[in-house]
């Protein structure tokens, strides 16, 4: 049994609780996730150190998400984390400083002058280019992405990435040493730089989109969390640099892709192909806004074609079809044409061959897909020859292309939908 002051704080603690609603913790929870990588971009330059940097934040969160769904969110919710993350850091360096003498300088790092928007906004692209630097393995560059900009912790990249967590904080631990000891700088390219570290930049939010929209291996056809990631840093990207063609191309193309998301698979889990998929499902709000992106991306490049817009305008053509029959294949085949002069790649010209076979049919299809070297361990290059032989009556060979796409990597779902084919030869 409580008494006296234990009682009180019972009560008072009880009262707490029952003012803890799950819709006022989940909002929270997103003003934390969108104002914790500002809070830690600023922390980086500040303090010159990453870790410290990181735990600083990661401190201000876990504050936040204890006391803002019970007090409510404050008015200047950037200004509240980044003073307590600041209070965390300070207390940390003199620590530190302390062993060493040197208290007063350590305290003189930090400006107690609020940041402005403009240098916040800076100290996002910093970061976001010290994430994406060239130096870093491509590896390396996703995971720390998801760790300092997506605010993910150690063990939900590694299940993200589908590595084991010991693993994955190697990983992580090795690029911020590299970082450190390479000497890499924490600034914003200068102007000659930026195409070739934005196309990093770009190439790793598009990779962990893509590892989320359609998982190279596991039980899921779509990792929701990560798909969802790659599209908030895509938007992050935008917002830093509205007028760049590549991050509008970008959020376009992720947009245009994801707006399929609820109609990529039946009632058995098993994934639709395009042809077969309910439109009525798609999600027509960002189908909007991404044809939108893809027009203003456009006009920024109409002389120098940008992968990315040019990724996105193939999206547009099939998000505008009202239905698949419907398609203008002309118009998917000219745009795939123009891919080829910027970004000739065998997955570009296997994705071309499947258009033409669209519109031209299998035969001429398949003699493009067979044209193209260097995709033996894809296993989409086997699974469209399979569906082309398929169509063509030849079914011992589309068996034998089936056969070899099921030997290769795929995610569950993909694998039981080509089992479905190979069944059916």
């Amino acid at each position: 049994m409580l008494t006296g002051d234990a009682a009180r704080q019972h009560d008072h603690t009880a009262d707490d609780a029952a003012q803890v609603t799950p819709a006022a913790a989940d909002v929270a929870a997103q003003v934390v996730r969108v104002e914790r990588s500002r809070i830690l971009a600023t922390l980086i330059r500040v303090t010159g150190n990453v870790d410290l940097a990181e735990d600083a934040t990661q401190d201000a969160v876990l504050r936040a998400l204890q006391t803002w769904p019970r007090d409510g969110v404050p008015d200047n919710p950037r200004g509240w984390l980044l003073a307590v993350a600041r209070r965390r850091a300070v207390d940390v360096i003199r620590r530190e400083a302390r062993r060493a003498g040197k208290e007063a300088e350590a305290v003189a790092l930090f400006d107690p002058a609020p940041d402005s928007p403009e240098a916040v906004r800076d100290d996002l692209l910093r970061l976001v280019f010290t994430c994406c630097h060239p130096a870093l393995s491509l590896d390396a560059q996703v995971a720390l992405a998801l760790r300092t900009l997506g605010g993910l912790a150690t063990a939900e990249v590694a299940r993200a990435l589908v590595v084991p967590e010991a693993t994955m904080a190697k990983r992580l631990t090795r690029a911020k040493q590299k970082i450190s000891r390479a000497g890499i700088p924490y600034r914003i390219p200068a102007a000659e730089e930026l195409p070739d570290r934005l196309a990093g930049v770009a190439a790793t939010v598009y990779l962990i989109f893509n590892e989320g929209y359609a998982a190279g291996t596991g039980d899921d056809l779509v990792r929701v969390g990560l798909a969802d990631e790659g599209l908030r840093l895509a938007r992050l990207l935008v917002e830093l640099m509205p007028d760049e063609p590549t991050v509008l191309g970008l959020l376009a193309l992720l947009l245009l892709q994801d707006s399929r998301r609820l109609a990529r698979v039946d009632d058995d889990g098993r994934p639709l192909l395009l042809a077969e998929q309910d439109r009525s499902r798609w999600d027509r709000a960002a189908i909007t806004t991404g044809v939108a992106l893809v027009g203003r991306a456009l006009r920024r490049t109409p002389d120098n074609p940008d992968r990315y817009v040019v990724q996105a305008a193939i999206a547009a053509c099939h998000a505008l079809a009202p239905s698949y029959e419907q398609t203008p294949w002309d118009a998917v085949i000219s745009w795939y044409d123009v891919l080829l002069t910027v970004h000739d790649t065998p997955v570009v010209r296997l994705n071309r061959a499947a258009a033409v076979a669209e519109r031209d049919g299998p035969a001429a299809g398949l003699a493009l897909v067979d044209a193209i070297g260097g995709l033996a361990g894809y296993p989409w290059l086997h699974a469209t020859r399979g569906e082309l032989l398929h169509r063509l009556g030849r079914a011992d060979e589309a068996a034998t292309a089936y056969r070899a796409a099921l030997a290769l990597d795929l995610n569950g779902p993909q694998a039981a939908r080509l089992r479905d084919r190979l069944a059916e030869c």
